[in-house]
């Protein structure tokens, strides 16, 4: 039995093979017993059928007889001792499961149990089996407890019992090839964890790093096995803080994040068979938890030899698992500033690098991962890393999942491309200040007052149509190295009543998590004023209202509104509201430069500049409208194979006006 397989094999299925040579000793021994009082042991077709004398032979057994214990079995090895230890098992245990895997072992199991059930096709040792070679039986109740669903073998995942419609003592055992596998020396984790996305990280004792978050370093700390909801903001913050804390102590970790509504408790028995398998220190660290989180979190926490450390952004409900002590904790206030940890990683940028991350609010290993992006992206462009490589590695960590109900704006424009008055353009300036700063003046300083008020920062653009509100929501998010993602009202208004918080929380919860700035143009429409009650539409529309002004306030994120007329935005947003920026119609001195802004790329006739003076003044349009009239004339010149001319451009006004429905300056047209 031990001969070619063994010559080959590592120490640790040495040692295995070894053990299963007493098996086959003692399973030898059955058979030459059942041989000696079989009157049929010579017919081929023994276990096809069962003849009158075999019949007459069972029904002569007593019950509950039996030979004794099994002598000669050899000592366990050391990696299946390690397993019975690790996983509270008896001997008795240990031999159940040597008999349940020998046939994934060694071939010629198979054969040897179907003659000792006296049938062919049945080649897996059954329960009735394992016990008789063991020296009992399933009339004993205590040999017959260790099959029991919550028995260390079941309940750890180390054993299944098939066929489910038969008797007890006529189930057959089988043991997962993960733990055969790990018998053998093996160590790829289960295939169902590697489909389901879990990660198995080693230990990496970091000398000299101070972990980013001190209720990570309290847990990776805690010297005995614990159970712990981390509540964050949903970005995978905790989930990577405690993971390095744990990593730095000197400890394995095994990290999962179910994929949207996933609750199987056969991934979360199996998570907590492979941690046990790896060792006592190994640790268990959940990302966001599902929606509905009770079947997961129970399965998770039923073994209390595991430390398990659940995180995601929604406080702890006892009731997921009511029969565990599970430990409810905030995620605590960084150790290590993470500017410091920027420079640490950016040794060599040159240039003002708080005010490159200043409005991030990544912490922990992800600002680790984004300054590794930025400097792969830089050798690969071949140039030093600057802040355009640190925000897009930043961003790609931090996109939202916003879904059908935001589109995601890439800023291409700064403030060289606004045309605006002094004061709008220095309170756009006061905006992009106030979010790379929220962290120092709101936590540090302490300026931040109770009942439960966020960090977020929310801004008011007024203004007529076409004045650059949208595009100054852009140059924004650009200044601050972030994506704008503009809400799609059509998707987040709807008729049903509560339908249209909800779409609303699952945005603000995405950008809460994210770093990204988010732009609800024409603001009127969720954010308008509240009205006298007359109807039950009304009383709908007021809760709609008071829903919003609740979650502004714990509002985490960047956003801004935009608004076509300031008095339709109900007083009590005002008051919660951190920068208005009124944007002025343009005066002739501003219309000029917006022509001058719009035409700089086009090829133009000499003497158009005197043209755009006069027709900065003839035409009183706004910055949207000096745009549009711009593309009307520039595609006139280029349909001419020409260059753009006075006549072009005044044609583009022309048109501006006449969509608007206005008279054209000296010629009467109208519409």
């Amino acid at each position: 039995m031990t001969g070619a397989a063994g010559a080959g094999a590592g120490p640790d299925a040495g040692e295995l093979l070894t053990v299963l040579e007493g098996l086959r000793r003692a399973v030898a021994a059955r058979v030459a017993a059942r041989a000696a009082a079989d009157p049929a042991a010579d017919d081929p077709l023994r276990g096809m059928y069962m003849t009158h004398e075999a019949a007459a032979g069972l029904a002569a057994v007593p019950v509950g007889s039996g030979d004794g214990a099994v002598a000669g079995l050899p000592p366990f090895g050391a990696r299946l001792g390690s397993l019975l230890d690790g996983f509270g098992l008896s001997p008795l245990d240990g031999w159940i499961l040597l008999a349940g895997l020998a046939p994934d072992v060694d071939g010629r199991f198979e054969g040897l149990y179907g003659y000792l059930n006296d049938d062919v096709s049945r080649r897996r040792a059954t329960v009735a089996l394992v016990l008789e070679l063991m020296g009992t039986g399933p009339w004993d109740p205590s040999a017959r407890a260790r099959f029991h669903p919550d028995a260390p073998l079941a309940a750890g995942g180390l054993l299944v019992l098939e066929d489910e419609d038969r008797p007890l003592p006529g189930r057959a055992v089988r043991v997962p090839e993960r733990v055969v596998a790990h018998l053998l020396g093996d160590e790829r984790p289960d295939a169902l964890l590697t489909g389901a996305g879990a990660q198995w990280l080693p230990a990496t004792p970091a000398a000299g790093r101070d972990t980013e978050d001190g209720t990570a370093a309290r847990i990776a700390a805690y010297g005995q096995p614990v159970r712990v909801h981390l509540r964050d903001r949903g970005d995978g913050a905790g989930a990577e803080a405690v993971t390095e804390a744990l990593r730095g102590r000197g400890r394995a970790v095994l990290r999962y994040r179910p994929r949207g509504d996933e609750t199987d408790p056969g991934v979360a028995r199996t998570l907590l068979r492979e941690a046990r398998l790896r060792g006592a220190g190994t640790a268990l660290v959940v990302g966001e938890l599902p929606t509905a989180p009770g079947p997961l979190v129970r399965a998770l926490t039923e073994q209390e030899d595991v430390t398990v450390v659940l995180t995601g952004p929604a406080a702890y409900d006892p009731g997921w698992a009511p029969r565990s002590v599970v430990i409810p904790v905030e995620s605590g206030p960084a150790g290590a500033d993470p500017l410091s940890v920027w420079r640490e990683e950016l040794p060599g940028f040159e240039g003002d690098i708080a005010a490159a991350v200043g409005a991030y609010r990544t912490g922990g290993e992800r600002v680790r991962r984004a300054a590794r992006a930025a400097v792969a992206l830089a050798g690969f462009e071949g140039v030093p890393v600057g802040p355009g490589h640190i925000r897009s590695s930043a961003r790609l960590l931090s996109a939202p999942l916003l879904g059908r109900h935001a589109r995601c704006v890439r800023p291409a424009v700064g403030f060289g491309d606004l045309v605006l008055p002094e004061e709008p353009l220095g309170m756009l300036g006061e905006l992009a200040a106030r979010a790379r700063h929220r962290d120092r003046v709101l936590g540090d300083w302490r300026l931040r007052t109770g009942g439960g008020r966020g960090r977020g920062v929310v801004a008011l653009f007024a203004g007529d149509s076409g004045t650059g509100k949208t595009l100054a929501a852009e140059v924004v998010a650009g200044e601050l190295g972030m994506d704008l993602y503009v809400v799609d009202l059509s998707s987040v208004v709807d008729k049903y009543v509560g339908e249209t918080e909800k779409n609303l929380e699952r945005i603000f919860a995405e950008v809460d998590r994210t770093d990204a700035v988010l732009l609800f143009d024409e603001a009127d429409a969720v954010f308008g004023k509240r009205s006298e009650v007359r109807s039950s539409h009304d009383r709908y529309a007021n809760l709609e209202s008071a829903y919003l002004l609740q979650r502004l306030e714990a509002f985490d994120g960047i956003a801004i509104l935009t608004t076509n007329l300031r008095a339709n935005i109900d007083e009590a947003f005002t008051r919660r509201l951190d920068v208005v920026v009124d944007f002025p119609f343009p005066d002739a001195e501003a219309r000029l430069r917006l022509w001058r802004s719009s035409l700089a790329g086009a090829p133009r006739e000499a003497g158009l500049e005197d043209a755009l003076t006069v027709f900065a003044k003839e035409f009183e349009l706004a910055g949207g409208a000096i745009r549009a009239g711009a593309a009307t004339a520039a595609y006139l010149a280029a349909a001419r194979g020409g260059v753009v001319t006075a006549d072009d451009v005044r044609t583009g006004a022309r048109r501006e006006y006449l969509k608007s429905g206005r008279l054209v300056p000296g010629t009467g047209w109208g519409p």
